[in-house]
């Protein structure tokens, strides 16, 4: 008796069992059996033609119009037996994919961690969160000496896995610049060419990057296209757009970038900021960047890591805890 014969046999065991008494056991038997046909690779409409045969076996003749509709429903279950293997194969392949991707996250973050300065001069704070698994946000500390702090943020304006590779590089290009040429238009122009030259032309990269002289207190920096961040004015209770002009890196190779320098006197905070921040969207539409001052505001008591956390937190609430962009904070208040 070849397996065919065998499965067969079975199978009107079980049917017949569950015909005579229409019991549990009964079902539970066919569902063990089920699992066995699985294992031997049955196909639905080989089980639906086995169902007519036995069918046949117990009663006899089964009139013609049952017979067609069993004809009917194997033709229905080899398409969506065919449907169904291209659906277990694809979901196969993005179970794959999603676990190679958790590990490229964890290793993006892994390479992309860095320590936040510590200096008595600055409360520094710092938050920043993926959207998705891979981050397009990008910021790095720089701290040569004591009294001298370089920062940067950017963002690709791209997305997944090759936003992820190329803000690995930036990082990489930002760590291998000597320190002579820290000054921030160079830091651009250095990391520009090295942009034009290796990344695809479809991506580009906003920056902005900051160099903070603890001793005098003065800021210098340069910016590629950055989303404008704020600046608090302590001494008049004030807030103003923080920005600086010049072309997104990638664009063109020979790019210039202007800089800039302000002098920051005690109380007054630098916050810079990814385009997650200023166009969260809620039900009612975008959050307008007075509301995110005044969010700001109401947390000034607090630490500067306190803003960032409370600020994120409630922004995060007001998208239903669901981050439509990825999202990166940091504040630099000067303390003394």
């Amino acid at each position: 008796m070849g397996d065919r014969d065998i499965l067969i046999e079975r199978y009107q065991q079980f049917l017949s069992s569950y015909l005579s008494g229409k019991t549990e056991q009964a079902l539970y038997k066919a569902q063990q059996f089920s699992r066995k046909m699985l294992e031997q690779s049955i196909s639905p409409e080989e089980v639906i033609n086995m169902h007519s045969t036995v069918l046949e076996t117990i009663n006899g003749d089964i009139p013609e119009e049952i017979r067609d509709s069993f004809d009917f429903l194997i033709e229905v279950m080899m398409g969506y037996g065919m449907a169904y293997r291209e659906h277990q194969i694809l979901r196969d392949k993005q179970m794959a994919l999603e676990s190679e991707i958790e590990v490229a996250a964890s290793m993006q973050q892994t390479l992309l961690q860095g320590d936040i300065p510590e200096t008595d001069k600055l409360d520094i704070g710092v938050i920043s969160k993926a959207a998705k698994q891979m981050s397009g946000d990008y910021y790095h500390f720089v701290q040569n000496s004591p009294q001298s702090i370089g920062v940067a943020v950017a963002d690709i304006i791209g997305k997944g896995v090759p936003a992820a590779l190329c803000m690995s590089m930036i990082k990489y290009a930002m760590d291998s610049l000597p320190e002579k040429q820290n000054h921030p238009s160079m830091v651009l122009e250095n990391l520009n060419r090295v942009v034009e030259q290796n990344v695809d032309p479809t991506m580009f990269i906003t920056m902005f990057y900051g160099h903070y002289n603890t001793d005098v207190h003065r800021f210098h920096y340069a910016g590629a296209g950055h989303e404008p961040g704020f600046y608090y004015d302590a001494k008049n209770d004030n807030f103003e757009e923080f920005t600086a002009k010049g072309l997104v890196l990638g664009v063109a190779k020979a790019t210039k970038y202007q800089s800039y320098e302000k002098d920051i006197e005690s109380g007054d905070m630098i916050l810079l900021l990814s385009d997650g921040v200023t166009e969260c969207r809620t039900s009612k539409g975008f959050i307008s960047r007075e509301e995110i001052v005044t969010l700001i505001r109401s947390y000034m008591h607090l630490s500067a890591q306190g803003i960032v956390e409370n600020v994120y937190s409630d922004l995060e609430q007001l998208q239903d805890f669901e981050l439509r962009d990825d999202f990166t904070l940091i504040i630099l208040r000067r303390v003394v």
